[in-house]
């Protein structure tokens, strides 16, 4: 039954062609241009798309796609390592917060408050600005603006879960706490959190990109999407070609982490109680 379904899913097929072809770029983008990454033509600077550059050249003739694929790498891994961190930390708080309730819920959903009282782009600027730029620095910043969303799904699961017949029998049994938390109500927060970190991956990548665009992310000469992108709007007039490269490039990547996340959700949550996990944009 569960194969008609995925084959049946638009939105998961679609999205997930994407993600496979992103990774597969970020992985083999250099092998198969076979230009390094810092090797400049200025012969050839500003080229369009061709058969020698399959996306062009920048401003000193470097080849566009060997670039853009270490961009990706560099992306996705911030992505996937900041929203792995947000999930690891917001779904224990989450947990611990929703079983045991009383005043350890009480003060911790305040400090969720307090962060969520800050716009996400902006929270996350602060933060790196004080730390410094760097791969460690932005995960950091970025799992530390992201891990209260987690943690209030997960809470919510938790306090609908922990009412139920399953559990009571396990506290009956003897079960401990960590076990009856760990082991009974977690997998059923699973789904809700695989969709929510899904979407996640999308915002990341474009928060990612964004402060790589104000000059707070990976430091040059490691390219990175936002960087290219800040860097070509010196040549917009004359040579567009170099920000719209970028430009596509973080478009298309969080259009396929967004549509393979509503696949999951279908999938995964066919009622639609996972609708209230649906993140909204970063402002």
């Amino acid at each position: 039954m569960a194969r008609p379904r995925i084959a049946g899913n638009l939105s998961l097929v679609v999205g997930g062609a994407i993600v496979l072809a992103i990774l597969l770029f970020a992985l083999l983008g250099p092998t198969l241009s076979g230009y390094s990454v810092e090797g400049m033509d200025m012969r050839s600077r500003f080229a369009t798309p061709t058969a020698d550059h399959w996306l062009g050249t920048d401003n000193f003739g470097r080849d566009l796609w060997t670039r853009m694929s270490v961009g990706a790498r560099v992306s996705v891994s911030i992505a996937l390592m900041s929203v792995g961190i947000a999930v690891l930390v917001g779904a224990t708080v989450g947990l611990v917060c929703g079983y045991l309730g009383g005043w350890v819920d009480l003060v911790v959903m305040r400090v969720v408050d307090v962060f969520l009282g800050f716009p996400p782009i902006v929270l996350a600027l602060a933060i790196v600005a004080a730390l410094g730029p760097g791969v460690v620095n932005l995960t950091i910043s970025l799992a530390a603006v992201f891990w209260t969303e987690y943690a209030r799904v997960v809470r919510s699961v938790t306090l609908a879960q922990r009412e139920m017949d399953y559990v009571t029998a396990a506290v009956a049994l003897g079960a401990s706490s960590a076990r009856i938390v760990f082991l009974e109500i977690l997998p059923n927060a699973i789904g809700p959190v695989i969709v929510l970190a899904t979407l996640g991956l999308g915002t990341a990548i474009i928060a990612e990109s964004g402060l790589s665009f104000l000059g707070f992310g990976v430091e040059p000469p490691t390219p990175t999407w936002g960087w290219t992108l800040a860097y070509g709007t010196r040549y917009l007039r004359s040579d567009p070609w170099l920000s719209t490269v970028a430009g596509l490039a973080i478009m298309v990547t969080v259009l396929g982490f967004n549509l393979f996340g509503d696949g999951l959700r279908d999938i995964l949550d066919p009622r639609g109680v996972a609708q209230r996990v649906r993140r909204t944009p970063t402002q």
